[in-house]
Formats: C-alpha cells, sequence, structure tokens
C-alpha cells in the first residue's frame, strides 16, 4: 500500500481536489482508500437509532453491517486519539491510501495553496511536502502544479509513488 497525503489550510480545496482524482485512480485500475482527519468532533450515527443507543449505553465499538457497506465506530472514551500509523495499520488492503490533515506526518504529500487566501505556505516549514498545487503562477523551489489540472496532478502523484515512470 503506497501513502500519500494532501495538506492546506481549511477552505483551500483539498476534499474538492481529492474527490475529483479518486475516480482518475480507480479509473487507472488503483484500488483506493482514504483517512481524513476531523478537527472537530463528528458523528455519523443518529440519536434514536438503535446503534446510537447502544454506543451510549457504553459500546467501546459498534459496527453496523448491510449489503452495501460496513462501518465500525469506536469510541476513545477519554483515550488517545490513534496516530495515524496506528489508523494506516487498522486500514484495508489497497494500492493507494490517501491522507487528508496530518499536516506534520512524515508522509510525501501535496500542499494546496491558494494565494488569495493570505495564508502562508506550508512547504518551507514542512519538509514531507513535494509538490504545491495552486491557482495562481508563483515561484517555488518544489513542482508547482496548476490546481485546476487535475489530470496534471493525478499523473504528478501515480508518477511519484511509483506507478507510472519517475518525476523528472
Amino acid at each position: 500500500m503506497k501513502v500519500f497525503g494532501f495538506a492546506g489550510y481549511s477552505g483551500s480545496g483539498k476534499t474538492t481536489l481529492i474527490e475529483q482524482l479518486i475516480p482518475r485512480f480507480v479509473l487507472d485500475g488503483l484500488t483506493v482508500s482514504l483517512i481524513k482527519h476531523a478537527h472537530a468532533g463528528f458523528d455519523i450515527d443518529r440519536p434514536g437509532k438503535d446503534s446510537h443507543r447502544l454506543r451510549e449505553a457504553g459500546c467501546t465499538e459498534v459496527m453496523l453491517v448491510s449489503n452495501n457497506r460496513w462501518v465500525l465506530m469506536h469510541e476513545l472514551r477519554g483515550r488517545p486519539e490513534p496516530t495515524l500509523d496506528e489508523q494506516i495499520a487498522a486500514m484495508g488492503d489497497c494500492d493507494l491510501l490517501l491522507v487528508e490533515g496530518y499536516k506534520a506526518s512524515p508522509i510525501p504529500k501535496l500542499e494546496i495553496h491558494r494565494p488569495s487566501y493570505g495564508r502562508p505556505l506550508m512547504h518551507p516549514d514542512n519538509p514531507h511536502i513535494v509538490a504545491v498545487a495552486t491557482d495562481e503562477p508563483m515561484e517555488l523551489p518544489l513542482p508547482r502544479l496548476d490546481l485546476n489540472d487535475v489530470d496534471g496532478i493525478a499523473d504528478f502523484i501515480l508518477r511519484h509513488q511509483g506507478f507510472r515512470g519517475t518525476i523528472r
């Protein structure tokens, strides 16, 4: 399994870009999975549903299974958030695991940067950023990818991860 990440400030377009990249990777015959870090708490369950009631009753894990999908919900109950390595180990087998967030993690990643947002670049302080995708021309010491060229970004990632040729 190859792991590749995406970093950028909130609202920069990480999820939108990833959503456009996934079908391209799948068309290349790859199985793709994703880990997305959520800074705020979240809940995929709904009050009143059996699974929610059982989780609220004290279960540490609740698995929901249907003929279309399954999901495992794990309550931390005061324990620390699992590390990215622990999360990767828990994922099923795939060709390419995409990671959204985890800016400081030691995995290769693409920085999504929009100069018009007035935020600084992350890459000077993050040695794991291998390229920057931006919507404006700028001089960079790393490869600069056009944020609107999703095919070009997909090709860069596939080459970087060794699925095609090499990066020149």
